[in-house]
């Protein structure tokens, strides 16, 4: 997935598995600019 901006385009990872390590779902939602919280248990 990709979103062109005022800075840039940004380029998120689309894995085609069911599930992600750590490591890629963090840095996922860190390309995706919306805070880690937005993701977590009971938000």
């Amino acid at each position: 997935m990709q979103k062109s901006g005022p800075d840039g385009t940004i380029t998120v990872p689309v894995p085609m598995h069911r599930e992600l390590r750590t490591g890629t779902l963090l840095s996922i939602i860190r390309q995706s600019g919306v805070p880690r919280s937005e993701f977590e248990a009971g938000s």
